[in-house]
């Protein structure tokens, strides 16, 4: 286990390093004249990030025992497919049902099927986050996300905000 450790954060330190070099090719700094970070900043900064964290990954490798205890039990793995599962299914809906149904979808299925969780709080994500990434990227930033066949009801929001 200590040696997958080991093997995964160093290959995480090299990422980082060729991500740290191309994003340098690019300014990482803060121009004055723009007003904000270069275009190489938060690339940079985060792969820096990426490798002080892959870092103490490593050095604390270095002083656990090797004793064997398993990553995964069975339950765990079972959790972690099914999730997979229904994000693979939710990203394959955006083209066809759009980025607001399949999030909608997947929001619901996780907190009240698999998580459990009660109608108030699953209502209340399940609804808010929609709304949040409506005016956050397609208000707020001008982004719009895939709608599939969901367009045509979001013409009268365009006519609104646009």
């Amino acid at each position: 286990m200590l040696t997958a450790d080991r093997v995964i954060a160093l290959a995480l330190i090299g990422l980082s390093g060729y991500f740290m070099l191309h994003a340098s090719a690019l300014p990482i700094g803060w121009h004055g004249e723009s007003g904000g970070p270069g275009g190489g900043a938060f690339p940079f900064w985060l792969s820096a990030i990426m490798a002080l964290c892959a870092g103490g990954i490593l050095i604390r490798s270095f002083w656990q025992d090797e004793t064997f205890v398993p990553f995964f039990d069975p339950e765990t793995i079972r959790a972690v497919i099914s999730v997979t599962a229904a994000l693979f299914l939710t990203i394959g809906l955006i083209p066809y049902a759009g980025a607001y149904v399949a999030i909608v979808l997947f929001l619901l299925w996780y907190l009240k099927v698999f998580g459990g969780h009660g109608w108030v709080l699953t209502g209340a994500l399940t609804v808010g986050t929609p709304l949040f990434l409506f005016f956050f990227f397609e208000v707020a930033l001008k982004i719009l996300l895939p709608k599939g066949w969901t367009e045509p009801l979001f013409l009268p929001l365009y006519a609104i905000f646009f």
